[in-house]
């Protein structure tokens, strides 16, 4: 008997190549063509599994999907499923732990090196045929020898940790459990209240997961007590960030840039300022996204369908309670 993986979002003719190349037996993908929720609903009446990401599972989703076994999240933050529901109707969330790491910490030290060196802004000056040269060099921020403060030291965070250091950077890190002194000295890193980390840090980059008491933890005081001339990169979520006061503290300090790669909602409207501001950098939410890391991506999830099809448990990495 062939069980059914839905793929829940429109996807590029290339991954749906990767995913058919990757399918072990007893497996077949469906595939979605709109985000129309009436075209959702019915593929997901006849799947056994399904795979999301930036197309999220509500209750009115959840609850037109009778066969479903299991919700794998390809990433790992699950704020965007009904897990009352999920966990009622007897449905199983799992996520892609530690799979987008690697991407997302690359993307963050670029995005931290973009913004401290001006690169867009010097990029776009040559394409307005300008010699913008001194007006650059005013403005840059190395990254090298400087403090850089990881809020959220998960599987990204750990991987942004020795990229930094590679420049010379200390790192210190904020997270609800510190590590132990081992694990704090095999990484090199120091741990410091959310406060503390802000007041002492020139570069903050945000890699936590959206939860309750994450949302909106970089308000109006927080943003005030960063260094003067600092920057904020986040790779996590929009919701973190309170978007309105991160655009008074870039008008009016103290931070000297910001890289904003989520927001919230996704798309940002279009008059959203800080997609108007010339000391901001932003991208569509596409620090994971790397072609290369694709097969990975979908092996991982794969392998565990592939558990619960065998009635076997979830790895507990993985698994979300």
């Amino acid at each position: 008997m062939t069980e059914t993986i839905l793929i829940l979002q429109p996807i590029a003719a290339e991954l749906k190549e990767i995913i058919l190349a990757e399918l072990p037996p007893g497996f077949a993908a469906t595939f979605t063509e709109t985000t129309d929720p009436a075209h959702l609903k019915a593929k997901l009446a006849d799947a056994d599994y399904v795979v999301f990401w930036d197309i999220g599972l509500p209750a009115d989703l959840l609850q037109a999907a009778p066969r479903l076994k299991l919700a794998h999240k390809w990433g790992v933050g699950v704020e965007n499923i009904d897990m009352d529901v999920a966990r009622a109707q007897g449905i199983q969330l799992a996520r892609t732990t530690g799979g987008n790491a690697v991407p997302v910490a690359e993307f963050a030290v670029g995005l931290m090196l973009a913004i401290g060196r001006r690169i867009v802004t010097a990029h776009n000056s040559m394409l307005q045929g300008q010699w913008a040269k001194n007006e650059i060099w005013r403005r840059a921020i190395m990254l090298s020898g400087k403090t850089v403060g990881i809020v959220g030291l998960g599987a990204i965070g750990k991987q942004v940790a020795p990229r930094v250091q590679g420049f010379g950077c200390s790192v210190l890190y904020n997270t609800r459990t510190k590590l132990s002194p081992a694990e704090e000295s095999a990484l090199n890193v120091s741990w410091r209240s959310l406060d503390d980390l802000l007041t002492q840090s020139d570069f903050v980059c945000l890699c936590c997961p959206l939860t309750p008491q994450t949302r909106g933890m970089i308000a109006a005081p927080q943003l005030a007590m960063m260094k003067p001339g600092s920057i904020l990169v986040n790779v996590a979520r929009g919701g973190i960030v309170v978007e309105a006061d991160l655009v008074a503290a870039l008008r009016d300090g103290p931070l000297a840039g910001a890289a904003i790669d989520v927001f919230e909602p996704e798309p940002p409207d279009p008059a959203n300022p800080l997609l108007h501001l010339d000391n901001v950098i932003v991208s569509p939410h596409c620090a994971s996204t790397a072609f290369e890391n694709s097969a990975t991506g979908v092996r991982h999830w794969l392998r565990n369908i592939v558990r619960v099809a065998k009635g076997e448990a979830l790895p507990d990495v993985d698994r979300v309670a």
